[in-house]
C-alpha cells in the first residue's frame, strides 16, 4: 500500500511562495507516495490560525495521512505539532533556525524558539544543510535529524542559448548582467548592499557595461530559468542561508556563481568551474566577478548537479526518514 503523506506549506495555495516544498512533493509524488497538501494561510494572527486548526484537522480526518510533513519551521512546524497526533516530519530551510535580521528581535527569537520546540515532538527531521543542522539546539534533535539536500527539475531548467534568451528579455546582446536573489522571508540577510558595492567594484575593473539585475519575489517561476540563461553570472553575498534553491538553478543553467562562504554554498560549487568562494568584501567579490566576466563562458554546474544531486536519491532519503518516522 502506498505511503499517505500530507504535506503542510505555508502561504496560499494559488501564490508563488515556497515553490522548492511544491516541487518537492511532486518528486514524492512521482515516486508514488500519495500525498495531500495544506497551505497554511496564516502563521501570525491567532484568529486566522485557530480557523486553519479546525480546516487542517479536518483535512487529517478526511485524508487519513500516516504521517504529517511540515515544510519549514517556526509557526508552521509548532502548528503541525500541536494540532495532530501522527508522526511529523519537520524539513527546516534557513531561517527558521538561522539568525533573520529583518525579523526584529522578539519575532527572531520567538520564530527560533517554536522551531526548537517542534524539534522535541517530531518523530523525523530533515536539515537543508549541515550549518543549518548544527543550530538545532537538543542533541538528540540534531542526533536524529538528517541532511538532505533538494534535487532540480533539470526538465524545467533547461539550456538554452544566452542570445535567445536575452532576445526574449529584450536585453542588449554585449551588456554584461550579474544575477541577485534578493526574495526569500530575510531579504535583508542576502546583503544587497554588499551586492551593489561589489558591483560597482568589478565595473571599475571592467570599465564595460554591468547591470545588476535583483529578482525582488515577484518574478514568475517560470520566468527564472530564462533570466538564468540570459545572466553572465550570480553573485551571492547572504550573511546567513540553509540550502539556497537559486544556486541550483543557475547550476542547472550553467550560470557560474560567485558566492561568499554561507549555507552549503561551498559544497555545491566545490567542483564546478568557472565559480568562486571568496572572502565578504567588495572588492574580493568584484574582482572575483570581473575575473568571470572578462571571459565570459558558461560553467559545468548541470553536470554537478546529475552526478551529485539526482531525483531519485534525494526521494530515497526522504522515505528513510518517513521510514524512520513510522517506526
Amino acid at each position: 500500500m502506498a505511503l499517505r503523506v500530507l504535506y503542510v506549506i505555508p502561504g496560499e495555495e494559488e501564490g508563488p511562495s515556497f515553490v522548492f516544498a511544491r516541487r518537492q512533493v511532486d518528486a514524492m509524488i512521482r515516486s508514488g507516495v500519495q500525498a495531500a497538501r495544506f497551505f497554511l494561510r496564516s502563521r501570525t494572527s491567532p484568529v486566522m490560525l485557530l480557523a486553519e486548526r479546525k480546516r487542517f484537522r479536518a483535512g487529517v480526518q478526511s485524508f487519513k495521512p500516516d504521517l504529517v510533513h511540515a515544510h519549514f519551521g517556526s509557526v508552521t512546524a509548532l502548528f503541525c505539532a500541536l494540532c495532530t497526533s501522527k508522526p511529523l516530519v519537520v524539513t527546516y530551510r534557513g531561517s527558521d533556525l538561522n539568525p533573520s535580521p529583518g525579523d526584529g528581535l522578539v519575532r527572531h527569537l520567538l520564530g527560533h524558539l517554536l522551531s526548537q520546540l517542534a524539534a522535541l515532538r517530531a518523530s523525523g527531521i530533515i536539515c537543508v544543510s549541515e550549518q543549518l543542522k548544527s543550530r538545532l539546539w537538543w542533541g538528540r534533535s540534531g542526533a536524529r535529524a538528517a541532511v538532505i539536500t533538494e534535487s532540480m527539475d533539470l526538465g524545467l531548467f533547461r539550456i538554452m542559448p544566452r542570445e535567445l534568451a536575452r532576445q526574449e528579455l529584450a536585453w542588449a546582446a554585449s551588456e554584461k548582467v550579474v544575477l541577485f536573489n534578493y526574495a526569500g522571508r530575510a531579504p535583508k540577510g542576502k546583503r544587497l548592499d554588499l551586492a551593489q558595492a561589489a558591483v560597482a567594484c568589478a565595473r571599475e575593473r571592467t570599465q564595460e557595461p554591468l547591470r545588476l539585475e535583483v529578482l525582488d519575489g515577484r518574478t514568475q517561476p517560470d520566468r527564472i530559468p530564462l533570466l538564468l540563461n540570459a545572466a553572465d553570472c550570480l553573485l551571492v553575498t547572504s550573511d546567513y542561508e540553509g540550502s539556497p534553491t537559486i544556486v541550483k538553478e543557475a547550476l542547472a543553467c550553467n550560470l557560474p556563481v560567485v558566492s561568499v562562504e554561507a549555507g552549503d554554498v561551498p559544497e555545491r560549487i566545490r567542483h564546478v568551474q568557472p565559480s568562486c568562494i571568496v572572502r565578504r568584501d567588495p572588492e574580493a567579490l568584484g574582482e572575483a566577478l570581473a575575473g568571470i566576466l572578462a571571459h565570459p563562458v558558461r560553467s559545468n554546474g548541470r553536470e554537478i548537479l546529475e552526478r551529485e544531486l539526482p531525483e531519485s536519491q534525494m526521494v530515497e532519503q526522504i522515505l528513510g526518514v518517513y521510514r524512520r518516522a513510522l517506526a
